[in-house]
């Protein structure tokens, strides 16, 4: 697919400079789709009634939220029942902390809602491996009498490590039945969040096996601040906004008929294109990964070594020695972007929580790279990519005093496994 970022004039020392823009940063924003935007339009403008009024025009907005809720529903394989629009991902974590009063389980690697939910709540926090991925057994032992939530993500957005979440379920499972074997009322649920994971994998709610699952609009080319929280038979979910009662009464306020109906068509169209384009973005991935190994023998790749267990369009690289801050502005001067994990850490240029729990040394984490790749990236974006980085690399190698052999001393050994 042609690239949907053109090559633009940029003005540099007060002359004009073509340089070619080249987006990989898809983990932290996709654009909106113009066939989802189409289908919203209608409801930004003409038909913007209040879906909760009670006339015949606002009942047209109520059923068009409802045709999304169900809609939605069909695509992760659930009940319209079950799903709750919320204002993105982070809101739809918090919710499914907040249906349970005891204690809860997680792992070092999740997202910084999840992990923000789990130290309020004075939760467990288990250990990954050095790819990213926890171990069932780990989060099993960390489960006590009074646990009632375990909640890992299906694929993480910094490394891409696709998480066993299938054998989560079947272990949480058993737990639930040896509590009810043994009397024990008290329940035990499993959340997922999906919302990085969603325009690559299925997020078939009975194939996860999972009790709560976390969808976001805005990682499938829909809109920002859209999310959704699916919850299963049995599970109540108790309310953090709380006003006139909407969305079953578990989050008040005037719903996004717009954001809801893009959302649908989003997800629709991420369901239908996930395998194809997946083959395509891993193929480019691969094409960028070889051309930077060949360049920077202590270049380190983060994430499970097998492609079943990592997200498609996602590469994570680290350049020992160096400041992936540098890197990136450097990059953007020659028109890539590029991020160094999520946005919301990197924002802050703060030192990454997962590389640190999968155990990557700060002189190799501090040069890390997150690239990830979407339906515009082309073959001559990847390419022009791959140019530009190993010239930023080199660039930084230069000023810093620093030998390709010096760089592979600091990968301590990392760049041969490259990945485990």
């Amino acid at each position: 697919m042609a690239s949907g970022f053109a090559a633009a004039e940029r003005v540099a020392g007060g002359a004009p400079a073509p340089v070619r823009e080249v987006y990989l940063d898809y983990a932290a924003a996709t654009p909106l789709d113009p066939r989802v935007l189409s289908a919203m339009e209608p409801y930004l403008t003409r038909c913007f009634e209040n879906p909760s009024a009670p006339y015949a025009r606002a009942r047209a907005a109520r059923d068009a939220l409802e045709r999304a809720r169900a809609d939605i529903a069909h695509l992760m394989g659930a009940k319209p029942d079950g799903i709750t629009f919320t204002a993105g991902a982070t809101e739809a974590n918090n919710l499914a902390f907040a249906a349970t009063d005891g204690g809860v389980v997680t792992d070092a690697a999740e997202h910084e809602s999840v992990l923000a939910c789990a130290k309020a709540r004075g939760g467990a926090v288990v250990g990954v491996g050095a790819d990213g991925r926890v171990d069932p057994e780990r989060l099993r032992a960390a489960i006590g009498p009074s646990t009632q939530l375990v909640s890992v993500e299906l694929a993480n957005g910094e490394v891409g490590t696709v998480q066993p979440v299938r054998e989560i379920a079947r272990m949480v499972a058993a737990v639930r039945a040896r509590r009810l074997a043994g009397g024990s009322r008290v329940p035990l649920w499993l959340h997922a969040d999906a919302s990085q994971a969603a325009g690559s994998l299925s997020c078939n709610v009975t194939s996860l096996g999972a009790d709560m699952v976390t969808l976001s609009a805005a990682k499938v080319y829909g809109p920002k601040q859209v999310g959704v929280l699916w919850a299963g038979e049995g599970v109540r979910l108790r309310p953090l906004v709380r006003g006139g009662g909407q969305e079953g009464g578990v989050r008040s306020g005037t719903e996004n008929v717009a954001g809801a109906v893009g959302f649908a068509v989003a997800l629709a169209l991420a369901q239908a294109g996930r395998a194809e384009e997946g083959r395509r973005e891993e193929a480019l991935r691969s094409r960028l990964e070889a051309a930077l190994a060949a360049e920077f023998a202590g270049m380190v790749v983060s994430g499970p070594r097998s492609p079943k267990r990592r997200l498609p369009g996602l590469l994570h690289v680290s350049f020992p020695g160096l400041e992936a801050r540098r890197l990136v502005v450097l990059l953007e001067r020659r028109g890539v972007s590029v991020g160094t994990g999520s946005a919301c850490a990197a924002s802050r240029m703060r030192e990454s929580h997962v590389l640190n729990a999968m155990g990557l040394p700060p002189e190799v984490s501090s040069g890390s790279l997150r690239i990830t790749m979407g339906r515009p990236t082309s073959v001559d974006d990847i390419d022009y990519a791959a140019g530009q980085i190993a010239d930023a690399v080199r660039a930084e190698m230069r000023r810093m005093g620093l030998t390709p052999e010096g760089m592979l001393d600091r990968a301590g050994g990392l760049a041969a496994g490259r990945r485990r």
